[in-house]
């Protein structure tokens, strides 16, 4: 898998390096460090608008995050065995968050579990979408030649 696609396996593992430094390393500070807070403030100014919390920015930013997992690991696995990038996502969330728990200024939470499985799920079927006319094409191929 990883030798037959080189450039994507750098890329994902490139990714997967993102995702450990924004999640496993120790926070200097409090959450209002964060670069979602001035974000919250902007919607918070406007009545249209205010019904968008920190709490859901914060969700909508971990689903997110994960997409493109579900993306990458679709297109490392292949289309058959799509499954095992929602599996693969949904344990590298399970252990973030355990991890997380022994992190200085790191909060466990239980909708992270949540809001990345959700995103691990969207990226797989993206990438279904995405992939599916090349799929079917190269179907149509295969029965033309063992016809």
């Amino acid at each position: 898998m990883f030798l037959r696609h080189p450039l994507l396996s750098l890329a994902t593992i490139a990714y997967l390096a993102i995702v450990a430094w924004l999640t496993l390393t120790p926070r200097s500070g409090a959450v209002s460090d964060s670069i979602l807070w001035p974000l919250a403030r902007f919607f918070e100014r406007y009545d249209a608008t205010d019904w968008i919390t920190f709490s859901r920015l914060e969700f909508a930013a971990n689903i997110a995050l994960f997409v493109p997992l579900g993306l990458f690991f679709v297109l490392l696995f292949g289309r058959r065995q799509w499954w095992l990038a929602i599996v693969a996502g949904v344990v590298m969330t399970v252990a973030i968050e355990f991890a997380q728990q022994g992190i200085d200024g790191r909060v466990s939470d239980p909708r992270d579990l949540v809001a990345n499985s959700i995103g691990t799920v969207v990226g797989t079927l993206l990438a279904l979408i995405l992939t599916a006319r090349k799929a079917r094409t190269a179907r149509a191929r295969a029965e033309l030649r063992n016809a």
